[in-house]
Parts: structure tokens; C-alpha cells; sequence
């Protein structure tokens, strides 16, 4: 066969096939040269995202980021992976019942510090894409933020140790916009039923919670969603009501949880969510980290509370409808401090104020002392 076929083709013919199939192998040898080898991903992990795309990749709900890799001063290649250095490796979730306690939990107490049309986490040193968004917490929090800028900044939480970051979009009534007013709460509990697993957050870790594109019944469904927006005797609302009661102390309410469990890998990823999950559920009062996704870290709930009742009509957020709510999480505590917060409350299943004092158990005492520093 091969026989008949090469004496129906010229012999020139055949020279100029034989020069091509030359050059077509020498390219294959030289992008293979170049290339990184392929390595197979971990049983449970996340399949690999290409370099290509990730530079081009949707950034889970906010504005196509641009072509290309966006080196920022974290992620130097900008290829959206900030590698856990050293990374937490050897941990077994803990499917273990622990003895009862009703409440293991501490509070950030952080007032709102500024607003503005940046977000350092989805577009890093960009001024130009982002939303407005209301920043609480470290007073230095901008398109430039970082984890070393963070930490040398200042904080508006009672923690002078707690210098995170906390953001989530602005919230305006027609024009005007409102801001929470005085310190909120950010509850960091456990997750897991084992709550004496729970480890303090790695410096430098960041996430997304929510997405601003999700539908409403995204929102609703989402599994770190409490009761919705919440006024007055209204709750289970998944859209701004219609109207709240006009009282003094009548104010608009969200919490609104975050995942806990985290991969042990990376302080960042792509969609600033694959490195982190939910527990999963596997029983009545049972929930475990999956096996992609070992280590417990506390569980941040965002309890916002904004100063605005009355005809809520022209009530909405800068990302758009009531269901379009989302926010982000940058840790940059001081390692000690949020030690010491972690095992004294959450491991030590108590239910502590910002000092890490449970006043139901005076006589466990207080991680920090009246000024929220270690003693």
C-alpha cells in the first residue's frame, strides 16, 4: 500500500513533505523542551487551571479581569497562586465528638475606617474596576494592599493586635451613602463539630465570600447564609424589604458565614476561593473538613448592622440588588495575639467578648488585657 501511494506522488512533492514533517518535529521537541513538566494533581484536589487562563478567568462575579497574568506584591507572577510557605501538610480531618460545649467563639470588634473603588484581593493595584467598597478594619487597606503593608498599618478593631482586613460593597440610600456605624461584630467560631481542632489562620490568607453576580436564590441557598436581611420583625430576607420600621433603633441586619476548612496550600488561588470549602455535613450536629480540604480554621460570620430604616425603595448596594451582598477577608493579625484568641475561646469552648473574656465563665479568665493586648 505504502508502495502504490508513493509512486502516485511526484518526487518534488515528496522532498517538500519530507522538509515539513523536519520542521514539525523540531518545534515539537522545542515546545516540549520549554515546557514545564505536567504533574498529576493530588486525590481530591482542584484540577489545575491553565496559566492562559487564569490570567483571563471571570473573577467570580466582579469585571473580567484583564488579559494576562497581574503580577501584585504578593503574587509576583501574577498568576493568582499564593503558595503557603511552609505549607500544612499530614492533617487527618476530625470526624471525633468532642465533649459538649454550647459555644466556642470570639469576637472582632472593627469600625469602618474608609470607602472606595478598589478591592486588593480581586484587582490588585487597579483603581479602575472595582466596585465601591466599604473598608473596616486596618486603616491602610488599598488597591496596593499587601500582606507586609498590612501588617506595618494601623486597625479599627478593639484588637490593636487584629490588623485585617474586612470589605464587602457600600451600601446607599439613593445617593447617600451609608455606613455602618461604630464597631461591628465579626464572630470567629468553629466550623467543625471538633472544635479543639481548630488552628488560627496562616498570615497572609485572603478569600471571597459570595460572588455579586449570584442570583437571588444563590444568595439564599448560599451555605454560609444565616436568616438574610433582617429590620424590625422581618427576617428571611433575601432582597432589601419594602420598608423597615422607623424607630431610633431600628436598623438594617446581614450575617453572614465564611468557609472554614482550608487546603493547607494556598494563601490565595485564581477565584480567591478554591483554597478554601464548607465543612461538610456528615450527621445530626456533625460537621467535618473534607479530605481536599483538611485544616479547620475559625469560621468568620459578618453581623452588619446599617443605620437606615423607613421606605426602603432607594436602598441598594454598590454591586447592585440586596442579593448581589459579598465580602472579603485579608488576615493580617498578629500571630501571638490571634493565638492566644483562638485557644483560649474556640479550643477552650468558651463565648468571649474582643479580650477573649467569657463573662458566663469569669473564672476562666481573659486571653488579653483591658487594652485587648497580651498580658
Amino acid at each position: 500500500m505504502a508502495e502504490r501511494i508513493s509512486r502516485s506522488i511526484p518526487v518534488s512533492a515528496l522532498v517538500v513533505i519530507a522538509a515539513l514533517a523536519l520542521v514539525v518535529a523540531g518545534l515539537t521537541a522545542i515546545t516540549r523542551a520549554g515546557a514545564p513538566a505536567e504533574v498529576a494533581p493530588e486525590a481530591g484536589a482542584p484540577a489545575p487551571v491553565s496559566r492562559v487562563m487564569q490570567g483571563t478567568q471571570h473573577m467570580q462575579g466582579h469585571a473580567m479581569a484583564a488579559a494576562g497574568p497581574v503580577p501584585s506584591g504578593d503574587d509576583p507572577d501574577g498568576d493568582g497562586y499564593i503558595p503557603a510557605i511552609p505549607p500544612v501538610t499530614g492533617v487527618q480531618p476530625s470526624t471525633e465528638i468532642p465533649p459538649h460545649r454550647y459555644f466556642h467563639e470570639f469576637q472582632a470588634n472593627c469600625s469602618v475606617t474608609h470607602t472606595g473603588s478598589v478591592d486588593p484581593i480581586v484587582y490588585p493595584g487597579r483603581t479602575d474596576k472595582s466596585h465601591n467598597h466599604t473598608f473596616m478594619g486596618n486603616d491602610t487597606t488599598d488597591e496596593n494592599s499587601t500582606t507586609a503593608s498590612l501588617g506595618a498599618g494601623g486597625t479599627a478593631c478593639k484588637a490593636p493586635g487584629d490588623l485585617s482586613a474586612y470589605w464587602m460593597p457600600t451600601l446607599y440610600k439613593g445617593d447617600q451613602e451609608v455606613r455602618p456605624v461604630g464597631p461591628q461584630t465579626i464572630y470567629y467560631k468553629a466550623g467543625v463539630t471538633d472544635y479543639r481542632t481548630v488552628r488560627p489562620f496562616p498570615k497572609g490568607l485572603r478569600f471571597v465570600v459570595g460572588s455579586p453576580t449570584q442570583t437571588a436564590a444563590e444568595f439564599r441557598d448560599h451555605p454560609g447564609m444565616v436568616e438574610g436581611y433582617e429590620c424590625g420583625e422581618s427576617y428571611h430576607n433575601y432582597e432589601f424589604p419594602a420598608a423597615c420600621p422607623t424607630s431610633q433603633d431600628t436598623q438594617l441586619n446581614l450575617r453572614m458565614q465564611a468557609p472554614s476548612c482550608w487546603d493547607g496550600k494556598h494563601l490565595d488561588t485564581p477565584d480567591h476561593k478554591a483554597h478554601m470549602t464548607y465543612p461538610t455535613v456528615m450527621g445530626a450536629n456533625q460537621d467535618v473538613c473534607p479530605a481536599s480540604h483538611p485544616v479547620a480554621l475559625p469560621m468568620i460570620e459578618f453581623k452588619m448592622a446599617w443605620p437606615v430604616n423607613g421606605d426602603m425603595s432607594q436602598v441598594r448596594l454598590a454591586s447592585g440588588t440586596g442579593h448581589s451582598f459579598h465580602y472579603d477577608f485579608f488576615n493580617a493579625w498578629d500571630d501571638a495575639t490571634l493565638d492566644a484568641m483562638v485557644g483560649h475561646c474556640i479550643v477552650g469552648g468558651l463565648q468571649c467578648d474582643a479580650r477573649g473574656y467569657d463573662q458566663n465563665n469569669p473564672g476562666e479568665g481573659a486571653a488579653l488585657d483591658e487594652n485587648y493586648e497580651l498580658p
